[in-house]
């Protein structure tokens, strides 16, 4: 039998390696995950693959722009295009697809939670930042909410300002999220977080999910969904 690859860009250890891993691991079992180190070998693996008997996924973030990626990534879309067994999973960043998560303020932070009033701005750019992009408008620079939020934007592409966004969002909570770490509540069943203390109360407190629940709710509530059904990976229960 065939198998399934899913090659990304980041290296082991990293927060986002750590996500995909859990995600295939829980919904996909038999998709096996490995890292590339960085782009360029990301984009050297797919060139000289020969192998026309295995599935391969690739994700290599769409940081429109950033010119570097952009011109990295139009290469590495010219060799796949090449391949009948390799598909290009479209996605702007993995901090990106937690932001557009539809349940991510209701998972960080528990109803009465002072965060919602404290981290308002962020909130905000959050939101019309997901409603931008999800309208087909890329051009999020123009968008008042994020310029007062990021007054350093001119020097921010895209995937820098969706992983500040959401650290700013989850930072010292168990979803905390950086490019170095992924918070245990974003990878372990509830509630497992070992450093948890008495007052941390999070949106699941009264709605305990393992971890499985939690990785197909990421699932069905952002563009997962679509992306990975469209190359044959559903999740049906």
């Amino acid at each position: 039998m065939s198998g399934i690859y899913l090659w990304i860009e980041d290296r082991r250890g990293k927060s986002s390696h750590t996500f995909w891993s859990v995600l295939m691991n829980q919904l996909y079992p038999d998709v096996i995950v490995e890292s590339k180190k960085n782009n360029s070998e990301l984009v050297k693996a797919v060139k000289s693959l020969e192998d026309s008997k295995n599935r391969y996924m690739i994700i290599f973030d769409n940081s429109f722009d950033n010119q570097q990626i952009y011109q990295e990534r139009k290469i590495l879309k010219k060799y796949i295009d090449r391949k009948e067994n390799v598909w290009l999973i479209d996605i702007i960043c993995f901090e990106y697809i937690l932001l557009e998560f539809d349940r991510l303020l209701e998972w960080i932070y528990a109803p009465d939670d002072e965060f919602l009033i404290k981290r308002s701005r962020v909130i905000r750019a959050r939101e019309k930042l997901v409603e931008s992009f999800q309208s087909g408008e890329m051009d999020y620079k123009g968008i008042r909410e994020i310029v007062e939020y990021d007054y350093n934007l001119g020097h921010h592409n895209v995937e820098q300002l969706s992983a500040r966004i959401l650290f700013d969002l989850t930072r010292n909570t168990g979803f905390e999220v950086s490019k170095g770490v992924i918070g245990e509540c974003w990878i372990m069943s509830c509630c497992d977080w070992s450093e948890r203390e008495e007052d941390d109360i999070c949106g699941l407190d009264g709605d305990r999910l393992s971890l499985y629940e939690k990785m197909k709710c990421i699932y069905h509530g952002t563009s997962l969904c679509r992306k990975l059904s469209d190359i044959g990976l559903e999740v049906w229960t």
